[in-house]
């Protein structure tokens, strides 16, 4: 079947269902292009808050959709593909960080939300890239903080806050490999180029990037900054949203290590949802994400207290 054709059966069922469509910035262009919806971690969980739809399909990875599920129970929450995972959240099993918490029983628990839902719940706090400084700030000074799963990003905040935290020792694969080696191959390419980076990123790669942002941040930089080339540190999908709203100017991913196709760093997770998945898990009415009350219960207090942040 054509790409319009699928567009056609999705806007279709999109109102048959009573259905609303999120994307984020790392799924491939169509679907972006298809979604009511695209945003970070944050954006989107604030619309899932907010919703007033019957069905949510999320065209994203399984922690998003649970997240939607947690802020959403009552309605039907929908995930292409099961398989859609994430390399930071299977870094960080609940059962080890239940462990790993009662080490430091007077540590408040801050988790970036790439985390699973058994996760959050024994978390005190839930944040992500875009607010992550913020929930920091938050919490008083005298408080001790233990931060999970994502060491790069929990460095980045132990130099943008002061404060010291112990951190939990994951990464996310994709912000892990970029090149640093064919970085500096661009940047003699291309000398007058702004690097901007994810702070996921490896810290080496943070260091020397004249910006430093979540996902909605380096797309606000770009579309307002004066300069005409970018070196985009983060997964290459971010692209697709960037060139809409800079047509003019010129966008580089940051090269892979290993990297012999598209010259750029990409999710497999997130390239695992289509046009195709998105048109089938609507007819099927699945796969469908289910939690257990108890779990949606205890994992919406952090989250909710993310949210309530200004």
């Amino acid at each position: 079947m054509k790409k319009n054709e699928w567009v056609e059966k999705i806007n279709q069922l999109r109102k048959e269902m009573n259905a609303v469509i999120l994307a984020h910035y790392y799924q491939e262009g169509d679907v972006q292009d298809i979604a009511d919806y695209v945003g970070d971690s944050l954006e989107l969980s604030r619309k899932a808050a907010a919703i007033d739809a019957d069905v949510i399909v999320f065209a994203g990875v399984h922690f998003m959709a649970e997240t939607a599920k947690i802020l959403n129970p009552a309605k039907k929450v929908l995930l292409p593909d099961l398989q859609a995972g994430c390399s930071l959240a299977d870094s960080c099993p609940a059962e080890e960080f239940r462990k790993f918490r009662l080490q430091y029983p007077d540590h408040v628990a801050v988790t970036y939300i790439n985390c699973s839902a058994e996760v959050k719940a024994l978390s005190d706090w839930v944040c992500t890239s875009a607010n992550a400084v913020k929930v920091i700030q938050s919490i008083p000074e005298d408080k001790k903080i233990l931060f999970a799963p994502d060491k790069n990003l929990g460095d980045y905040l132990i130099r943008q806050t002061g404060r010291e935290m112990v951190l939990w020792d994951g990464v996310c694969v994709v912000h892990e490999a970029f090149s640093l080696e064919k970085l500096v191959e661009l940047v003699k390419a291309y000398p007058s180029a702004r690097i901007i980076a994810h702070p996921e990123s490896d810290p080496i790669l943070l260091k020397i990037a004249h910006f430093v942002g979540s996902t909605s941040a380096m797309l606000k930089y770009v579309q307002e900054d004066s300069r005409q080339i970018y070196i985009v540190g983060t997964e290459e999908g971010i692209l697709h949203q960037m060139q809409k709203f800079a047509p003019e100017k010129t966008l580089i991913p940051v090269p892979a290590v290993e990297d012999n196709t598209c010259a750029c760093s990409q999710c497999a997770y997130m390239k695992l949802n289509t046009l195709e998945k998105l048109y089938q898990c609507m007819i099927k009415g699945g796969p469908e994400i289910n939690l257990d009350p108890a779990l949606i219960e205890k994992a919406l207090i952090p989250i909710q207290k993310m949210l309530s942040l200004p």
